[in-house]
C-alpha cells in the first residue's frame, strides 16, 4: 500500500486520483492541508530527497511569505516552514511501504510507484 499525500483540491492531486482511480490502484490519503504532517516525517522526506524538492517555489502559498521566510537555507527552516504553511509543500508525495518517494505527478513515474 501506498501513501499520498497532498491537498484534495489541488490540481496536481486530482490527475494523480484520477489516475489511480483510472488504473485501479489502491491508496491511502493523507490531506496534509488538514491534518498537515508531522514533522518527523518531513525530516524524513528532507533526509531522502531534500528540502529543495519538497518546497513549492510556484504556489500561491510561497508568494505570499516574506522576503525573509523566502530565505531557506537550511533544512531546518524549510521544515519549520512546510509544519507552519503545509501548502508549500509540493504535490502529491508518494510515500511507499519501503521509504520510497515520489514528489510530483509525472505519469510514467506514478506507475512504477502506485500499483
Amino acid at each position: 500500500m501506498v501513501r499520498i499525500y497532498g491537498i484534495r483540491n489541488c490540481e496536481s492531486m486530482k490527475k494523480a486520483f484520477a489516475w489511480c482511480e483510472e488504473h485501479g490502484a489502491a491508496f491511502e490519503f493523507h490531506d496534509y492541508k488538514k491534518a498537515g504532517v508531522p514533522r518527523d516525517r518531513l525530516v524524513l522526506w528532507c533526509q531522502t530527497i531534500g528540502w529543495k524538492t519538497l518546497v513549492n517555489t510556484r504556489g500561491t502559498t510561497w508568494r505570499k511569505l516574506t522576503p525573509e521566510q523566502q530565505d531557506i537555507q537550511t533544512q531546518s527552516k524549510a521544515v519549520a516552514l512546510m509544519v507552519e504553511f503545509p501548502s508549500l509543500i509540493k504535490r502529491p508525495v508518494v510515500e511507499t511501504d519501503s521509504g520510497q518517494l515520489l514528489v510530483g505527478f509525472d505519469p510514467a513515474m506514478f506507475g512504477s510507484f502506485v500499483k
